[in-house]
């Protein structure tokens, strides 16, 4: 298993579990649209007992406004 670590945007410091395949992008549902993360940098703790590897994702765009006074 592999986990997430959200950087800038609405879901900032947030840890998202990851499929086996970590792709270069992470695309997420977020109010009526979706917000685009990109990974940064290589993987981290890819050893068998250093716990699950870690991925960074930094936030790029929004595919629509987020305004969080409409929620």
């Amino acid at each position: 298993m592999s986990i997430a670590r959200l950087s800038g945007g609405p879901l900032d410091g947030q840890v998202v579990p990851l499929e086996d395949a970590v792709d270069d992008a992470l695309i997420l549902p977020y109010s009526e649209g979706q917000i685009v993360y990109r990974r940064q940098g290589e993987l981290e703790q890819t050893g068998d007992s250093d716990g699950p590897t870690q991925a960074t994702f930094v936030y790029v765009e929004q595919t629509q406004e987020i305004r969080p006074d409409t929620d």
